[in-house]
């Protein structure tokens, strides 16, 4: 069954026509091909483990030096929020996209970490230790998921990934009601949206859903690989794992803040 996260959907297309059957070797050819060195991903044309963490390393890092640029000149709330539409824009032009131009995915990157580094700059600034706390937060739960992807103990089968999409269009909605009810000042905010309890509740439902997507994008991952996707689609995997990887970290920084207010 195909992942929930709409950027791993694309993937599927470009393994559409590897299914087709090729006739047997000769001997000489056999003799070659058991003679020739390993075949990189490049020569074989398909991607690898090694090629998703490469792309999501060069992501990362993109989006990691963006935000630390953000976070030394303070860039302001205004520049952040058009920093953030600016990143869903291209987001969903590379979601859409049947082939990921790396550009794109990097210019995504710097975009995305433009946003980060103000809005972690801002939230530091009301509640100091937050943004370290996040992103230990984060890289526990990533590496913890990792675990237990890897060891059998979480299976993504397609109740599972069923359960996932209800779970995550409920959420949609009762947070983008909350984010209106909030606009127009009835109860109290939290963070960019939340009313009172709803708040935690909606981060505590965030950092499940943001946690059991990180499986997801996992075996979604994994079955790319298996499938024989082509050797660019790591940037696709990299932009899908970088994507969740930023909601879990800001559903943690916004749940942070909510305990600290209570």
């Amino acid at each position: 069954m195909e992942s929930s996260n709409p950027v791993f959907k694309r993937g599927y297309a470009a393994m559409s026509n590897r299914g087709s059957v090729a006739s047997a070797p000769s001997t000489q050819e056999l003799n070659d091909l058991y003679n020739a060195p390993a075949a990189s991903s490049v020569r074989t044309g398909r991607m690898t483990i090694d090629d998703v963490v490469t792309r999501t390393g060069i992501l990362f890092t993109v989006l990691v030096a963006s935000g630390a640029f953000a976070w030394s000149v303070n860039l302001g709330l205004g520049i952040a929020m058009i920093s953030m539409i600016a990143a869903m824009i291209l987001g969903f032009v590379l979601t859409m996209k049947a082939r990921v131009i790396p550009g794109l995915a990097i210019a995504y990157a710097a975009l995305e970490g433009l946003a980060i580094g103000t809005i972690s700059h801002y939230y530091e600034t009301a509640y100091p230790g937050i943004v370290s706390q996040a992103i230990i937060g984060t890289l526990a739960a990533f590496v913890g998921v990792l675990f237990a992807y890897k060891s059998g103990r979480i299976r993504v089968t397609p109740k599972f990934t069923r359960m996932m999409s209800i779970a995550m269009m409920g959420y949609m909605f009762v947070a983008l009601a909350s984010f209106i009810s909030a606009m127009f000042g009835v109860g109290r905010g939290y963070g960019f949206y939340g009313v009172g309890g709803i708040g935690l509740l909606l981060c505590v439902a965030g950092v499940g859903l943001a946690t059991f997507f990180l499986v997801m994008d996992f075996d979604q991952v994994e079955k790319m690989i298996a499938a024989g996707a082509p050797h660019d689609e790591a940037w696709r995997a990299g932009f899908g794992l970088m994507v969740t990887v930023v909601w879990l970290y800001l559903e943690i920084l916004r749940l942070l803040s909510i305990l600290r207010d209570r």
